[in-house]
């Protein structure tokens, strides 16, 4: 089939795409703006089309050919107006333009919850989609999830920093609501088998895991599989809003749409009609295997929407993000070295080189990692001008090397977490190359936090330090390797 995915970019649509490029389809991306995709891995054959579901006249030419539309867009995080207006307007015009086009079949996941309940504004519009969507005159399959576990999913990413973060908490009364999580694997089971399934056609599916747990047992078994220890401590009245605040100053995630996650929380959201089990065969998995297998896919460095590049490509400068519990430092610098010489430069540092800058900060970090039982800077490197992937470099190990363009490094110190640091020369449109210099730091626990936040006024002046000196040395290369004309 040609398949178009409407929110690509998204967390769902982003691990998507890959699965039904490897299922054979033919796999159309609807996309505001393509550099956003640019790179990324396991997207090889797909098209990317640019469009915007709120102008209707970009939807037309981007459905051209489909068959069926996955529709995994929200508005959460619109900058203007309410969420639920920009919802309604993009499903109006989505499901018009579908219908104009010829597309057989929209598949929508929207949230769950039941319509006899006094439901939240963000689970009421996650059901208004569905309906504007059907009123248009394409027949719908509507999947209804809860909390999507997965590194990535905003309801997973909430439950991760809160638990990583916070030691004792003082736990407000929607903390004891129920709600049945699924993995995001589970989920991904449902909308690509859906694609087969006559039976699914025209019909609204509950789908969930098979545990029913409250919210504080979902901090708890987070908690089992980090090994914390977390003690929950209840309180009789705490409004939305000052949850949000709290959550606010203690995550990476908008005040704004952690109330709105929050007040979807009031509600109970468990699976009431069981018709998935007997329309699909999916596996289900338990949440902790669940959480047990987003914390893998994290510490093995293979979630696929953050490491392989899904990254948006920023102009030069320096930005902080937080994304799938991970803390992201990233430098940028243009130059007008080519991309081979500024690998070249970056892949030669350490051993007997030395770090380039600030060469006496590096030495005490060292020091420091020996009197704690680390390995310090004592290994070197193997060879001064050439390093393989798995080569001990100082106390970093050679994780991913891409000869030419990318070097990412493992922390082998000590630390109260796991770290990477990653080098990339990327070819510039203006000619020369952007150099990149990325530190990612996975904390574990509160004093993971702690630690990030306590280095964090250092790795100014050393990485941007750093990365200046890798580019001038990059641009002598350069100049040296030159014939003269």
């Amino acid at each position: 089939m040609k398949i178009l995915v409407a929110g690509a970019t998204g967390y769902v649509g982003g691990r998507l795409v890959p699965r039904l490029l490897a299922e054979g389809h033919e796999v159309v991306c609807l996309v505001r703006d393509p550099e956003h995709v640019r790179g990324r891995r396991g997207w090889e054959g797909a098209e990317i089309r640019q469009g915007d579901a709120l102008v209707p006249l970009s939807l037309l030419a981007v459905m051209e050919g489909v068959d069926v539309a996955y529709y995994l867009i929200h508005s959460m995080s619109a900058s203007k107006g309410r969420f639920e207006d920009h919802d309604r307007v993009a499903a109006e015009r989505f499901g018009l333009s579908a219908n104009a086009a010829g597309v057989k079949r929209i598949i929508y996941l929207g949230g769950l919850g039941h319509a006899g309940d006094e439901l939240s504004p963000h689970l009421s519009s996650r059901h208004e989609v569905g309906d504007i969507l059907r009123s248009t005159g394409v027949p719908v399959t509507e999947f209804r999830a809860a909390v999507i576990v997965g590194s990535g999913s905003v309801s997973f990413e909430m439950i991760r920093y809160v638990t990583e973060g916070v030691p004792v908490m003082l736990t407000p009364r929607w903390m004891s609501s129920r709600c049945q999580p699924i993995s995001i694997r589970n989920v991904l089971d449902y909308l690509t088998q859906a694609l087969a399934e006559p039976r699914s056609v025209g019909k609204v599916f509950d789908i969930g895991g098979p545990d029913v747990l409250t919210y504080g047992e979902m901090i708890q078994g987070y908690a089992a599989e980090r090994h914390l220890r977390r003690i929950l401590i209840p309180l009789p009245v705490v409004t939305p809003r000052l949850s949000a605040l709290w959550l606010h100053l203690l995550t990476p995630i908008h005040a704004s749409i952690a109330r709105t996650l929050i007040e979807g929380m009031r509600n109970d959201v468990v699976v009431c009609d069981h018709a998935a089990l007997d329309v699909f065969h999916v596996e289900l998995i338990p949440y902790r295997e669940a959480v047990r297998r987003a914390l893998h896919r994290m510490q093995s460095g293979s979630v696929e929407t953050f490491w392989s590049g899904a990254r948006p490509r920023h102009e030069p400068g320096v930005t902080l993000t937080f994304a799938e519990g991970m803390m992201v430092e990233e430098r940028r610098l243009d130059t007008t070295a080519s991309p081979a010489a500024v690998f070249a430069t970056f892949s030669g540092i350490g051993g007997d080189r030395g770090w380039f800058y600030a060469d006496w900060g590096w030495q005490l970090r060292g020091l420091l990692d020996r009197l704690v039982g680390g390995v310090g800077l004592r290994r070197g490197r193997r060879n001064a001008d050439h390093v393989r992937l798995g080569d001990a470099l100082d106390f970093w190990r050679v994780e991913a090397l891409e000869p030419g363009s990318l070097m990412r490094l493992r922390a082998e110190m000590k630390l109260p977490g796991r770290g990477w640091l990653q080098f990339e020369a990327i070819p510039s449109p203006k000619g020369g190359t952007v150099f990149e210099l990325a530190a990612f730091f996975e904390p574990h626990g509160f004093w993971g936090l702690v630690y990030w936040y306590a280095l964090y006024p250092l790795h100014r002046p050393f990485f941007s330090g750093l990365s200046r000196q890798i580019v001038r040395r990059a641009e002598r290369l350069e100049t040296q390797t030159k014939p003269a004309s």
